[in-house]
C-alpha cells in the first residue's frame, strides 16, 4: 500500500498516474478538495481509497490509521506531498501545522512500519541562493529562506538533520514544476497557464520588469521542470531504496522568463507581445532573480532520463492538456 498525501494536486496527481502506469493501484489518497475543482484531477486515476486531510490527521493522532488500510495491507511508502504552497501565505502557525508538525507526523509513522518515506521540500529553502544551490545536508542550517513558506520546509528539513532521521528518508527539493492540472493553484499556478490565459483573452502576456541592474526586463531566471519529469524524478526514489537525504528535482539549467513567454506564444501560434510592468513593492524585497538545481546528485543515484526542454514541455501541456481541457490520464 502506497499513501499519497496531497495527490489531487500538481505533482501528486501525475505521481498517482505514473503509478497507474506501473500497474500500481493499491493507493490511498489524501487531500483536501474544499470547493476548488481539484477533483477532477482524480477522476482519471485509479487508487484503493481516498481520505480528506483533516480525517487522515486525526488517523495519525489516535493510530487508527492501520484500521483503513483495505485487507490489513502493508505499508510500503508514503510520498508526501501535501502542503501549502502559497509563498505569500502570511499565517506563520498555519504554515507550522501544515508544512512541520503534519510532515514529522507522518516522517515518525512511516518510519515506525517500515515504510519508505518520500516527501516534499522545495527550492524556496535556498532564499536568495547566496549559499548556491546544492542538495548538501552539511549546508542545510546557513539556508536562509525568503519567506515563511521557505521557512517551514526548512525547518523540517532541519529537524530530521538533528533527529537523526534524514539518513533513513527522502527530501526532494522541489524547483519551479508546472504542467497539468494545476488549475485549482489559483495565484500560485505557473506563469505557463496564466500566460494562456492572458494571451488568449488580450493577445498581450504581462511580464514583471527587473529591479536589479545586472538583469534585463523579462530576464530574471529560473530552475523550470515539466511535472512529468518532477513526477518520474520522485518515483526514482521509490525503486532506489538505498538512495537517502535531500535531493534537488529541476532541470539543471536557467531559462528566463522571456524564454518562457516565447514558447507559449509559439505553443499557442501566436505573436510574441509581451509588455513589463512594475513589480509590487511588497515582494521585491523576497523576490528571487535566480535559480538553478544542482543536480550531480540526483544523477549519481542513478536517474539518466533527460528531462523536457522548455518548448518541447511547454507546447505539450498547451496542445495536449490546456487547449482540449483534459487532465493527466484523460
Amino acid at each position: 500500500m502506497i499513501i499519497v498525501t496531497g495527490g489531487a494536486g500538481l505533482i501528486g496527481s501525475a505521481v498517482v498516474q505514473r503509478l497507474n502506469e506501473r500497474g500500481r493501484e493499491d493507493i490511498l489518497i489524501v487531500d483536501h478538495l474544499g470547493q476548488t475543482d481539484k477533483w477532477r484531477n482524480l477522476a482519471p486515476l485509479r487508487f484503493m481509497d481516498y481520505l480528506e486531510k483533516d480525517v487522515f490527521e486525526r488517523m495519525l493522532d489516535d493510530g487508527s490509521l492501520a484500521k483503513r488500510l483495505p485487507g490489513g495491507r502493508c505499508l510500503d511508502a508514503v510520498i508526501h506531498l501535501g502542503a501549502c504552497s502559497a509563498t505569500t501565505e502570511p499565517d506563520a502557525t498555519y504554515l507550522i501545522n501544515n508544512n512541520f508538525e503534519y510532515s514529522r507526523k507522518l516522517a515518525l509513522t512511516a518510519l515506525a512500519a517500515d515504510a519508505r518515506f518520500i516527501y516534499a521540500s522545495s527550492a524556496a529553502t535556498y532564499g536568495d541562493g547566496e549559499h548556491g544551490f546544492a542538495d548538501d545536508e552539511k549546508q542545510l542550517a546557513q539556508l536562509r529562506p525568503m519567506n515563511m513558506y521557505g521557512y517551514s520546509k526548512q525547518l523540517f528539513d532541519v529537524w530530521a538533520l538533528r533527529l537523526g532521521i534524514l539518513d533513513k528518508i527522502i527530501g526532494i527539493k522541489y524547483f519551479n514544476v508546472y504542467g497539468p492540472n494545476e488549475q485549482h493553484k489559483c495565484e500560485m499556478r505557473s506563469l505557463v497557464i496564466k500566460a494562456y490565459e492572458q494571451i488568449g483573452a488580450t493577445g498581450t502576456l504581462r511580464l514583471f520588469k527587473s529591479h536589479r541592474p545586472e538583469y534585463g526586463d523579462g530576464e530574471q531566471l529560473r530552475d523550470f521542470i515539466y511535472v512529468k519529469d518532477a513526477a518520474a524524478m520522485t518515483l526514482h526514489f521509490l525503486q532506489n531504496r538505498d538512495a537517502v537525504g535531500i535531493f534537488n528535482v529541476g532541470g539543471g539549467t536557467t531559462v528566463s522568463w522571456n524564454r518562457l513567454a516565447r514558447a507559449v506564444f509559439s505553443a499557442m501560434d501566436r505573436p510574441v507581445n509581451i509588455e513589463y510592468i512594475d513589480m509590487p513593492e511588497s515582494i521585491r524585497n523576497t523576490y528571487q532573480y535566480m535559480t538553478c538545481a544542482e543536480t550531480a546528485k540526483i544523477h549519481a543515484a542513478g536517474y539518466a532520463e533527460p528531462v523536457d526542454p522548455v518548448e518541447e514541455a511547454v507546447a505539450d501541456y498547451i496542445r495536449n492538456y490546456l487547449i482540449p481541457g483534459k487532465r493527466l490520464g484523460d
